[in-house]
């Protein structure tokens, strides 16, 4: 199922016209009726809003669908694979990228692949490299003749499946429009990131990023914990309205601030629970909010 496929079908599942959508999202029926039709596909604001309005994670609704050939809906894609046998930590330098989706699965490999619907060149362009050194694992994802990382964050996609059964701790590098991290398993991710917009979706252990821009951040689910390093920056992160979380506000200058129904809110934190979400860093300021927020 492509992206237009998905969005008319989850619009009619809410009982919405496309004129509706385009109220909520800001944007002309014209552009809804040209993504619904396959004739482009929104920037990552707009997806990320289509994402929260209906409740979908970017993963899922980016995602294609495989054919009974295995093929999926991008023109142009590179697919790496390497058998895993052991827990592993796992360092990933990735570069610039539309979006990466890092995600945990039931198997024995770990999967990259690179995808794309406008870089017919894609798979000399890039190389990827996966190296075993001894509990390690090291990616790195490289440039070749002459493509730069701005061309990268425009036209390709990134894809990580890491086996949930072999992963320890897990440490990438990205400089992309968004990551979704979904699925996955572990004692610890840190994520060395430029990026403005995270999703968090079925991760359980604890989540590290580390960004000096302003950053829209959306939980899914809260399992754990999630810790925002940064200096000199404004974000939010959204979690479950029945999310049970500490707050922690650690560093020079920096604060914590809540927010319900889009509205400034009295702190409903929880001390000494057992899932924590923390800022540290130097004058930055972190709003707290509710999935029923408003897009």
């Amino acid at each position: 199922m492509t992206f237009a496929e998905k969005l008319k079908t989850i619009r009619k599942q809410a009982g919405m016209s496309q004129e509706k959508l385009a109220e909520k999202l800001g944007v002309s029926r014209q552009a809804v009726t040209k993504w619904e039709t396959d004739a482009g596909i929104p920037d990552i604001e707009n997806i990320m809003a289509i994402s929260s309005l209906f409740d979908i994670s970017i993963d899922e609704l980016l995602s294609n669908e495989r054919s009974a050939k295995g093929q999926t809906d991008y023109l142009f894609e590179s697919v790496t694979e390497y058998d895993i046998d052991e827990s592993k930590h796992y360092d990933m330098k990735l570069g610039g990228a539309r979006h990466l989706v890092l995600s945990g699965y039931v198997g024995e490999k770990i999967r990259v692949r690179l995808a794309s619907n406008t870089l017919s060149s894609l798979q000399s362009d890039f190389k990827v490299k996966i190296d075993d050194i001894r509990r390690r694992i090291d990616v790195d994802i490289s440039r070749k003749n002459g493509v730069t990382e701005a061309v990268a964050k425009e036209a390709v996609d990134i894809f990580v499946e890491l086996p949930n059964r072999y992963i320890g701790k897990v440490e990438a590098a990205i400089n992309a429009e968004a990551v979704t991290i979904s699925s996955l398993k572990c004692d610890s991710i840190e994520l060395d990131a430029k990026t403005r917009n995270v999703v968090l979706d079925g991760v359980i252990g604890t989540v590290e990023l580390n960004c000096n821009l302003d950053m829209d951040i959306r939980c899914r689910t809260l399992d754990g914990a999630v810790e925002i390093n940064q200096i000199s920056a404004t974000s939010r992160i959204c979690v479950p309205e029945e999310a049970v979380f500490a707050a922690v506000a650690k560093g020079i200058g920096t604060s914590i601030s809540y927010e319900r129904d889009g509205k400034p809110a009295q702190d409903f934190s929880t001390p000494d629970a057992d899932h924590v979400i923390e800022l540290n860093g130097m004058k930055s300021e972190l709003v707290i909010c509710t999935h029923n927020e408003g897009v």
